[in-house]
């Protein structure tokens, strides 16, 4: 039940946080009519805003395992009531003195939302979840009473209120049955909230759409920010001013937001098309902010304008392979920058907004197609067949398809690849400096938004993407460049230009040039384009240092963006390319220069998750079929190969330069599987390992005619030694399952000889992915300590002793080694310290008995400080 139960829980908490914001507002409208309100405006837009930030967190945490209308319903839900929110708390400050201001500033939102609750509505009756629909009908027809309120005061505020009090009924009614349904684990059910019949309800449609749960949120988004300027181009609202930036920059943020969201749902192409939208979304706000401290309208960057509506239409052009409904709609967005780009006062012209008019339109029929096809089993035609069959007839384009769509640099990632989105900032930020400004006003022209927003917030989000797929590299590179563009482009274009230009302003670039040439330098081993990328950066670097000591040629500046403006365009292409079709079809270059020993992450090597049961099976048929994996156990990572395939032992121990004084061990699930040599072992030790087993304790047993039962042939003499064997059964359930899969195998710690233990599979790549065929991805181990290594060579006589005291602790070795002896009546040897030998294997000293020797250290782990003397003695 722990998978429902979260599911449950956040749709509680969705349901409550829903029920909550409108049990707030259906009181605020009930007592808008007195002289003074029972809630503030600005108590009222800080409790909304806590509940936004409640529902996105249901939204997000419920999509993680189901596609739930609920997603939708909750981000829109909590945008919609996060710019509500800001717009109380201005007006209840002041901000919004002027008459008409409150209700010019909320029309745009409210008309928007009414539409896209209403769209969520009507899918959700088409689909069967008659809650949701229910209650996201009701949130719409309160909105929808808002907005006649605005126009005529005789509908009163009671029937919003009656709105937002059926919402409140509704979803506190289905909340409180979930609840109670979890807490008597299914004894009480109210009517209508059996969550039995609606998980199998659920599991019955499953994931009809297979699609990503995030894209009709995105799209509503864009229906807010559009709305705003058909509004005003309408004649609903009489100006652009400060109420309206609240919307805007909601929509951007939590598009932002859902561009995160869309990479953990490994869609690169739609992620990308969102982050391209929030920074119009910023920038239309900035515009509408920027009158508040100067009286006229900001300029706008023309050629910056023509780039972004290149990279819109290049984008378009390879959405279309995956959905031509989706390519089409972003072409209304190329006609938007065109429109800006002809239109000197940009957002506040007729032009720009009659094409909003457009964008508002599309939105929303692009995000009924989405919302339904998320659900339904019948899916509207978005024409994605029709293009697979006709490049399926192609010999050239492949679509990349399958696991392995986005295969991470290091391990398994959770999240597909944003270096396209990082290489487009790139492009939109080295552009937008080559705007010329007015020295005396830099703020007259929007540039903050380009370079600040789209070459820093969003390559920030790309760097940080980069580094969950282990692209150390690349993320630390777009970081720094993300840090550069949002310092240089607040202190230049921020008014601040004439005081920066300084000796401290020289020494703080040459830092950054001095990072950015390690960047350069370790690119060498990586791949040309990535060398040439961050060389071509060093150039606009050096132009910021000539520029900071007044040394700057003339043009340089303008010459070194372009350049590295056409680097940044190529890669761009070249990402969009990989991760659209199969094959280099823009090569990004192999490295410039090439060690051995480098590189070695760069795999082909599968990364397949440890927490997926198919995972387990194909490394399993891997090993049956003579391959060595790196899985995790219940210490560290290790690398195997099957007991039965001598090739793949043998291989196993070549790839780990395994020294001589470490051979190799052995795995087991159970003693199940050593039963036919059982008459091999005496009844004391396979008792005692009854009962050490499953454990992380390691116990080296003597060699034997048993070891011929597990078919390694000649690869047998990598194991142990000729006296002993170290042998252990995991306490880890993915192990033992891949052995119960397999059978038992041939252990040794996945990492050269005489290098630290791996406890993390980027590890296991970086030091042995090429020499590996699988690594079953596990994230950090669960312990960093290695196993406790007992030699039990001569057991039977009452002894054993200590190789290494690793996470079990001696003390409860021998607690077990005493229940056992009880067990068979071993009579305890007189006296307290007959024979030095003893006194070793009772303390845990040397332990070096007829050439056992190190046998035990082919268990990963450091070498333990022997014990010495006869400290410590055990009666058996």
């Amino acid at each position: 039940m722990g998978g429902s139960g979260a599911e449950s829980l956040h749709s509680c908490i969705g349901l409550l946080g829903i029920s909550a914001g409108s049990l707030l507002l259906a009181v605020h409208f009930y007592s808008s009519c007195r002289a003074a309100p029972l809630i503030p405006s600005t108590a009222l837009g800080v409790l909304l805003l806590i509940l936004s930030a409640l529902l996105a967190y249901a939204g997000i945490r419920r999509s993680l395992r189901n596609a739930s209308l609920l997603v939708s319903l909750c981000l829109t839900l909590s945008a919609f009531w996060c710019g509500y929110g800001v717009i109380l708390v201005l007006a209840g400050q002041g901000a919004l003195a002027e008459p008409g201001d409150s209700r010019d500033a909320l029309l745009p939102g409210l008309a928007t939302f009414t539409l896209a609750l209403l769209l969520v509505a009507v899918v959700g009756f088409l689909c069967g979840e008659p809650v949701l629909a229910l209650l996201a009908a009701a949130v719409s027809l309160a909105s929808a009473h808002e907005v006649a309120l605005h126009y005529s005061s005789s509908l009163g505020p009671s029937a919003v209120a009656c709105g937002h009090l059926v919402v409140c009924l509704v979803g506190g009614y289905f909340a409180l049955g979930r609840i109670l349904y979890l807490l008597t684990k299914g004894k009480v059910a109210l009517p209508g909230t059996d969550l039995a019949k609606k998980k199998a309800q659920e599991q019955s449609r499953g994931r009809a759409g297979g699609t990503n749960p995030f894209v009709a949120p995105g799209l509503l988004l864009n229906m807010l920010s559009a709305s705003v300027f058909c509004c005003r181009l309408l004649g609903v609202t009489h100006r652009l001013f400060l109420g309206h930036v609240p919307w805007l920059w909601a929509a951007g943020t939590y598009q932002i937001g859902i561009c995160v969201l869309s990479y953990r749902a490994m869609d690169v192409l739609t992620a990308t098309a969102f982050g391209f939208t929030s920074i119009l979304q910023f920038a239309a706000g900035y515009c509408l902010l920027y009158p508040t401290w100067q009286p006229e309208e900001p300029s706008f960057p023309t050629l910056f304008l023509v780039v972004f509506s290149i990279l819109f239409a290049v984008l378009a052009l390879f959405l279309s392979f995956q959905s031509p409904v989706d390519g089409l709609y972003l072409l209304v967005f190329v006609t938007y920058c065109i429109a800006l780009a002809c239109s000197p006062r940009g957002f506040f012209a007729g032009g720009p907004q009659g094409v909003a008019v457009a964008i508002f339109v599309a939105s929303a029929l692009v995000a009924l197609i989405h919302l339904y096809n998320v659900r339904a089993r019948a899916k509207i035609p978005t024409g994605k067949g029709a293009v697979r069959a006709l490049l399926a007839r192609s010999s050239l384009l492949k679509l990349r398809e399958g696991p392995d769509l986005h295969a991470p640099y290091l391990g398994y990632s959770k999240y597909a690849d944003a270096e396209v989105l990082a290489y487009a900032c790139s492009v939109l930020a080295s552009f937008a400096l080559t705007t010329p400004g007015d020295p005396q006003a830099p703020l007259a022209t929007v540039v903050i938004p380009w370079v600040v927003v789209a070459g820093g917030i969003l390559k920030l989000l790309g760097g940080s993407v980069a580094f969950a797929q282990g692209k150390t590299l690349e993320s630390s590179a777009f970081i720094l460049y993300a840090v550069m563009w949002i310092i240089w482009g607040l202190t230049r274009y921020g008014g601040l230009c004439g005081t920066t230009r300084s000796f401290h302003a020289a020494v703080g670039i040459a830092a950054f040039m001095l990072f950015n040439s390690f960047v350069v330098f370790c690119s060498l081993f990586l791949n040309m384009a990535w060398f040439f990328y961050s060389l071509t950066f060093m150039l606009i670097a050096v132009s910021f240092l000539l520029d900071a000591i007044h040394a700057l040629p003339t043009g340089y500046d303008i010459a070194a963006t372009l350049i590295f403006g056409l680097v940044s365009f190529y890669c761009f292409l070249a990402a969009l390319s990989s991760s659209t079709f199969e094959g280099c079809c823009l090569p990004m270059g192999g490295p410039v220069v090439q060690l051995s020993g480098v590189g070695a992450g760069a795999t082909k090597c599968l990364h397949l998750p440890a927490r997926k049961a198919s995972s387990v099976k194909r490394i399993a048929d891997i090993l049956r079929n003579g391959g060595t994996c790196g899985i995790p156990t219940d210490t560290v990572y290790v690398l195997v190969a099957a007991c039965n395939r001598p090739d793949a032992v043998e291989k196993a121990h070549r790839s780990k330069r395994q020294a001589q004084d470490r051979p190799m061990s052995l795995w087991i699930s159970s003693l199940k599987q050593l039963e036919p040599a059982r008459h091999l072992f005496t009844p004391l030790l396979w008792d005692f390992m009854e009962a050490a087993w499953p454990s992380p304790i390691s116990l080296v047993i003597p060699r034997g005619e048993w070891v011929d039962f597990l078919g390694m042939k000649d690869s047998a003499k990598y194991v142990g030694t000729p006296q002993s064997v170290a042998i252990r059964i995991p306490d880890c359930s993915v192990t033992t399952h891949l052995i119960d899969l397999v059978g038992p195998i041939v252990v040794t710690s996945a990492n050269p000889t005489g290098e630290a233990d791996t406890t993390h599979h980027n590890q296991v790549y970086a030091k042995l992915g090429d020499k590996v065929d699988a690594v079953l991805c596990g994230g950090p181990s669960p312990e960093n300590i290695a196993s406790t290594v007992v030699d039990c060579t001569k057991i039977d006589s009452g002894n054993i002793g200590f190789f290494r005291v690793g996470i079990i602790p001696k003390s409860q070795v021998l607690q077990i080694l005493e229940q056992v002896q009880k067990k068979h009546l071993v009579v305890p040897t007189s006296g307290t310290c007959p024979t030095k030998g003893r006194e070793e294997l009772q303390s845990g000293g040397p332990a070096v008995h007829n050439g056992v020797g190190r046998a035990a250290l082919a268990e990963p782990g450091p070498d333990p400080a022997p014990d010495s003397g006869c400290e410590r003695h055990t009666r058996f």
